[in-house]
C-alpha cells in the first residue's frame, strides 16, 4: 500500500526518526533507544517512511541500516518552495501595512 507523504510526516515520532537518520545510517535497535518505544513500534514507523521512499534501506550482513532518502526530501521541498514564496509575499505585505498603521499613530 502506498501511503502519503505527508501523513507519513505528520507523525512527530516519524519527524524525529527522519532528524535522526539525516545524521547517519542507523538499524532500527539503534533508533529505538532514541525513544520511550518499543522496537516494533519503531519498525513500523520505518515501514511507514520506507512506504513514502523517504528512507531507504541497506543491507549490511544480518543488519539493515536506514538513512534518509536526500531527493525524496528535495522533491518535497521543491513543491513546499511554491508556498513558501506565497507566504513571504504575504509576510512582506502586512509587514507594510503594520508599518504604515504605526507611522500614522505617530
Amino acid at each position: 500500500m502506498r501511503r502519503d507523504i505527508f501523513q507519513a510526516i505528520a507523525d512527530p515520532t516519524r519527524r524525529a526518526i527522519i532528524a535522526l537518520i539525516a545524521l547517519q545510517a542507523m538499524t532500527p535497535n539503534a533508533i529505538a533507544e532514541n525513544f520511550n518505544t518499543t522496537r516494533q513500534a519503531i519498525s513500523k514507523h520505518l515501514r511507514i517512511l520506507a512506504e513514502c521512499d523517504l528512507v531507504k534501506q541497506e543491507y549490511q550482513g544480518r543488519e539493515i541500516y536506514y538513512s534518509l532518502e536526500i531527493e525524496k526530501m528535495k522533491e518535497l521541498d521543491k513543491w513546499l518552495n511554491q508556498f513558501r514564496k506565497i507566504w513571504e509575499t504575504r509576510f512582506n505585505q502586512l509587514d507594510k501595512v503594520l508599518s504604515t498603521i504605526k507611522k500614522q499613530k505617530k
